[in-house]
Parts: structure tokens; C-alpha cells; sequence
């Protein structure tokens, strides 16, 4: 059974770093473990990798039009099963949930991947906190505060450890193996 698996980011070098883009942290984490193998085409609009049944997407659309990408992809290969790692305001930083479905919380990639394939993928939110004094569009597209770049390797590996095993096993287990509640750097001190 084939899987997608998409990071939600934006491209160039200038939002590398940024909270926007731990779903392309993500996926270049994972690509470089399993030496997957670059298969892209310029009509899918993104960097594509593949290894063994798992595809990994890096969207280059910019986030608003992230659905276009997975869209291209998906038709491409005939893939039903699609998982989307995102950034979550919502969720404090450190924090990792896990869900199928329900709604964009204002996120524009998701709104964007919602109308042109629907809500019936997996998702993999990845907590970065809500700005205190600056716009949400500042705070998602400024880099991690100095004292949250250590955490943010662990953050990495455990969102990368999860990724991999729910094509292996239901998502209620992963989410109770892998959800955290609270930062996971707090947990660790």
C-alpha cells in the first residue's frame, strides 16, 4: 500500500529555517535516514521522493497552494492514503498531535489541500506556540527563538520516528505512543 507523505512548507532559502517549514524539516530528516530517491517532475509542482511504497512531498507551490502539489502527486501514482505534517499554532511549541480530518484552524496550506482533495487525510501537527506580541504572519515566518533550536532536533526525530510507523500500525496507537500534551523538551529535562 502506497503512502504520501507531505511536508508543508515553503521553498527557498530564505524560509528554510522557519517555524512555517518544520514539515520540510521533517521530510528532509526523514529522506536522508532511508536514502530515498529523487523522482520529481515539474508538473508536480514539488520536490518528490520515493522509497520502497512511501512517497515524501516537499510542495514548492508556497503554502497557500500546497493542495495543488499533493493533487498532481496523488493523480499521478493513484495514492488514497495522505499524510500532511504541519505547523499548529494552536498547539504550544514542543507539542505533537495526531489526527484524521477535521478543520484548517486557519492554516492556509491545509485550506488549501482541503478544496482540492478533501479533509480525509492524516494529519501530524507540530506545535510552535502563538505569537505574544507580533502578527501571526511574522511569528510563522521568523525562525525558531535561539532557546527553542535545541529542542527542535528532538522535535524532528520523534515527529520522523512517528511518520514512519503509522503506515505499520492504527492511528489511535500511534497517537498514544507518540502524542505529547506538553513539550517534549520539558519531558526531557
Amino acid at each position: 500500500m502506497n503512502y504520501l507523505i507531505v511536508g508543508l512548507g515553503n521553498p527557498t532559502k530564505s524560509y528554510e529555517q522557519t517555524r512555517h517549514n518544520v514539515g520540510f524539516m521533517i521530510i528532509d530528516s526523514i529522506i536522508a535516514q532511508l536514502n530515498s530517491t529523487e523522482i520529481s517532475k515539474s508538473s508536480f509542482k514539488g520536490e518528490l521522493f520515493k522509497t520502497l511504497s512511501l512517497f515524501f512531498l516537499k510542495p514548492t507551490t508556497y503554502m497557500n497552494l500546497s493542495g495543488e502539489s499533493i493533487l498532481a502527486v496523488r493523480n499521478y501514482y493513484k495514492i488514497e492514503n495522505i499524510i500532511v505534517i504541519h505547523d499548529d499554532l494552536d498547539l504550544g511549541f514542543g507539542v505533537i498531535r495526531f489526527k484524521k480530518g477535521g478543520g484548517h484552524g486557519g492554516h492556509n496550506g491545509l485550506k488549501s489541500i482541503d478544496s482540492l482533495i478533501g479533509k480525509d487525510y492524516i494529519r501530524v501537527r507540530i506545535g510552535i506556540g502563538k505569537p505574544q506580541s507580533q502578527s501571526v504572519v511574522k511569528f510563522v515566518l521568523s525562525s525558531f527563538a535561539k532557546e527553542q533550536e535545541g529542542c527542535l532536533e528532538k522535535i524532528i526525530d520523534l515527529a520522523s520516528e512517528a511518520v514512519l510507523e503509522i503506515p505499520k500500525i492504527p492511528l489511535e496507537k500511534i497517537s498514544s505512543l507518540y502524542s505529547r500534551k506538553k513539550s517534549i523538551c520539558i519531558e526531557t529535562i
